[in-house]
């Protein structure tokens, strides 16, 4: 067992006594050389010792509390059948710290997780409960925020269940072809091969959430679209969820275009990183002026992530906060530059 010494927070120290019933699923709860108990008392600052199947939590009062709703979550996944692993006790840390923070707060301290084809996928910090939540309430939600956020990949989640459950009849999802600061030249092929690089993240997420066959079929078949922006101009987009992946880089022509296909019975989900604009110098981002001219609009809803909802590899989140300290560094001089 990890015996990391508690942080030194100013509160006061607090003990909590738990039990479980289950010594198989306690082995699994520990981890292999008890490396789920050692990511907990690392990143709480308490301290876990274990007797049989007892263990006792030390440390700051706050922590103890989270250190106990994290490990009663954690053995209810393994009850069910779930896989506990380093990114699920992440996330259990993040919806936990949140509660015992503000337990006041609109966000979501529960949400449903979302059902699809091959797995069930569960919201892995606040924000994404709650963009879980704006999807299912409103029909137009922006996702805003660093890349590793899952604003993408729970769109589309929400979008297959949405789908399997009957709510919609078609999901569309498109992204603007930009390049992302490279010149690509000439691409062979039709015109399916000269755009599908731009929509491999679309197809990758999708098939995580549904067989291959089964998405190969719903695509012939037009219930699943997956397409530039530029193919959705003339179009009404009714009874579908259609999802608009890096709206960074539409222009203010371009998102109105896109906004204005909303039909009966149809949702929208805009997402997109304001800190990654890929157009020309100088070109206005129609996301940023999208995000101005609709702020307190009835039926949208606008979810802003930060670099601590990044979700990805512990290192993505460093390194967004290192691009992020650089760039107001750079901000900070510029303005010191024109005084």
């Amino acid at each position: 067992m990890s015996q990391t010494p508690a942080i030194d927070s100013g509160e006061p120290a607090a003990q909590a006594h738990m039990r479980f019933d289950d010594n198989t699923l306690l082995a699994m709860l520990f981890g292999e050389h008890d490396r789920h108990i050692a990511q907990l008392e690392h990143s709480l600052g308490v301290m876990i010792a274990s007797r049989g199947n007892e263990l006792e939590i030390s440390g700051p009062s706050e922590s103890v509390d989270v250190a106990q709703a994290v490990l009663s979550e954690l053995y209810n996944r393994l009850k069910r059948g779930e896989a506990v692993d380093r990114g699920e006790i992440d996330a259990a840390i993040r919806m936990a710290s949140a509660r015992g923070k503000d337990g006041k707060s609109k966000t979501p301290s529960r949400v449903d997780p979302i059902q699809t084809r091959k797995r069930p996928v569960a919201p892995r910090s606040p924000r994404q409960a709650a963009y879980i939540d704006a999807m299912r309430e409103h029909e137009l939600v922006f996702g805003l925020g660093p890349a590793g956020t899952g604003k993408t990949y729970i769109a589309v989640a929400v979008a297959v269940s949405m789908f399997l459950s009957g709510q919609v009849d078609r999901i569309i999802l498109s992204r603007p072809a930009v390049e992302a600061g490279e010149r690509l030249g000439f691409l062979p092929g039709d015109i399916k091969d000269k755009v599908d690089p731009y929509l491999r993240p679309l197809y990758d997420a999708l098939n995580d959430m549904m067989p291959t066959d089964s998405v190969l079929k719903r695509l012939e078949s037009g219930e699943i679209e997956i397409a530039p922006l530029a193919f959705m101009r003339g179009r009404t987009l009714s009874n579908a969820i259609v999802i608009l992946d890096e709206a960074q880089n539409t222009t203010p022509v371009q998102m109105k275009m896109f906004l204005t296909r909303l039909g009966e019975y149809s949702r929208m989900v805009v997402t997109g990183d304001l800190s990654q604009v890929d157009l020309p110098t100088g070109a206005r981002s129609g996301l940023a002026e999208a995000v101005d001219t609709l702020a307190g609009m009835k039926g949208a809803a606008f979810i802003r992530f930060s670099n601590d909802d990044v979700v990805r590899n512990p290192l993505v989140t460093r390194i967004v906060r290192a691009y992020e300290k650089r760039e107001k560094e750079a901000s900070s001089a510029q303005r010191g530059e024109r005084k």
